[in-house]
């Protein structure tokens, strides 16, 4: 908030004009929302993963004068959905080239950071952050923490998007998945995908999920981004 006047304007990269970056690149940390296109069960859009991702980072863009706000990256590596149509998946290796080449051309900026918002992107966006930070850049990465038993398409997905986008949520589909923690899944899931141990492609229960709850556990991510975001700051202007 600034001066009891409201939030302040996020400053987003797509309204930027380059002259204008030019002058605020170098005490600023631009910020990347990563997510994907894959399927959320019977009851969610594919973009779940994606627009929790851009929310979070609007906040932390509407908190942090330092922060410019970078177009989400709408895919990633979410192979493991195959088996469910729509799924778009760039995969592992494709994700992490991306982000890599992102990141280097950011150099203007202080930094880059990376906000994920599906849990299929932490390896080859630790990978991308590690690539970059050999090279000698500024690179970042946070995702939100997640329950082993409601890991997709569950209570805290639907609950979130109850309260960013309740029209996209079809709460008389829901219906309960396989709600076993997600580690006790791993070994039919890399052989089989998703497909192998869940047939509607959900992870956990979405029964009983609900707007407040949604709008507490973003609250919660926002606050632990925020947290994170500490260890980002750049240098102030003219130091």
């Amino acid at each position: 908030m600034s001066g009891g006047n409201g939030p302040r304007r996020v400053r987003r990269l797509g309204e930027l004009t380059w002259p204008e970056v030019a002058a605020l690149a170098g005490h600023s940390v631009l910020v990347v929302p990563v997510g994907s296109t894959e399927q959320h069960g019977p009851h969610l859009p594919f973009t779940v993963d994606t627009e929790i991702a851009q929310a979070l980072a609007e906040r932390l863009a509407a908190a942090r004068e330092w922060v410019v706000l970078a177009p989400p990256v709408h895919y990633g590596s979410s192979g493991e959905h195959a088996g469910f149509p729509g799924t778009l998946s760039i995969g592992r290796a494709a994700t992490e080239l991306l982000l890599t080449e992102l990141g280097r051309s950011a150099d203007a900026f202080a930094a880059v950071a990376f906000v994920s918002g599906h849990g299929g992107n932490a390896v080859p966006v630790r990978r991308a952050v590690a690539r970059l930070r050999d090279e000698g850049r500024r690179a970042h990465f946070w995702e939100p923490a997640g329950d082993g038993g409601d890991s997709h398409a569950g209570r805290a997905e639907t609950s979130a998007m109850l309260a960013l986008r309740p029209a996209a949520v079809h709460q008389e589909r829901a219906a309960a998945g396989e709600t076993r923690p997600l580690p006790a899944l791993l070994p039919q899931l890399r052989r089989g995908g998703l497909r192998a141990v869940t047939a509607n492609g959900v992870l956990g229960d979405p029964r009983g999920a609900g707007a407040d709850g949604g709008r507490e556990l973003l609250d919660t991510w926002a606050a632990s981004l925020l947290t994170a975001s500490e260890a980002w700051r750049p240098p102030a202007p003219g130091h």
